[in-house]
């Protein structure tokens, strides 16, 4: 009886764990689609992607939420020569992000305020999109299409994960620019912040993340200490 009890009770703990980390990935894609939308109605220059979808968006007349959607198929589409496997974190983040996007600039309208409108929409997009990023990532459902794309191309060139993010980056900006997205001011306060934002935001829900509870009563020293340390670094 008793350890019938402490195995249904350690059961509705892991239940509620995984819960809680599926509200962290959902929520946290879904404010990365909302920062995206703020930082296209700030009008001071997007975020690398953002760049290439609003470029796109302008060519073939689609929305750019609808856009980001099928750059990110495609995008995962090059995972299969790479030998790259996508989780749930991975497909969420191809529908949700574009969806939350479309959604937002709905409700946010066009403005025509000037730099008393710009400047805080584009500091609040880029702070939510680094708390966004911390949330889906410590989540740890898989990495977005883009983050894999990188680190695809990392494991079978062998190059840095520095250049090969560069290198994808000038390359997707250069088109999308070229396409008529729009590069700024703020595509560089994107760049410069991101990082440090991401890796600050991490930390955070990394460390108000609990691991789920063992239904196993005890566990050998030896065992404890082999078992890997499931977790994603920013990159």
């Amino acid at each position: 009886m008793c350890q019938s009890s402490t195995t249904t009770l350690g059961g509705n703990e892991v239940s509620g764990h995984l819960v809680r980390r599926l509200s962290q990935l959902y929520v946290g894609l879904a404010l990365y689609g909302v920062s995206s939308a703020l930082l296209v109605r700030s009008a001071l220059g997007l975020e690398p992607w953002g760049v290439l979808h609003q470029g796109l968006s302008e060519l073939t007349g689609l929305t750019i939420g609808t856009v980001s959607i099928v750059v990110g198929a495609a995008v995962l589409l090059l995972w299969v020569p790479l030998r790259q496997k996508p989780g749930l974190g991975t497909v969420s983040n191809v529908f949700v992000v574009g969806l939350a996007m479309d959604a937002t600039l709905a409700l946010v309208p066009d403005h025509s305020y000037g730099l008393a409108a710009d400047v805080p929409l584009l500091v609040a997009g880029i702070v939510l999109n680094g708390a966004a990023t911390g949330l889906y990532i410590a989540a740890r459902f898989g990495p977005g299409p883009r983050d894999g794309l990188m680190t695809g191309l990392h494991a079978r060139t062998g190059r840095s994960i520095r250049l090969m993010r560069t290198a994808i980056e000038v390359a997707v900006v250069a088109t999308g620019f070229a396409l008529g997205g729009s590069v700024g001011i703020g595509t560089l306060a994107y760049a410069l912040a991101i990082g440090p934002l991401a890796q600050f935001f991490l930390r955070i829900f990394t460390a108000s993340e609990e691991k789920p509870p063992s239904t196993v009563v005890a566990q050998s020293p030896a065992t404890a200490a082999s078992a890997p340390e499931q977790s994603i670094l920013p990159k």
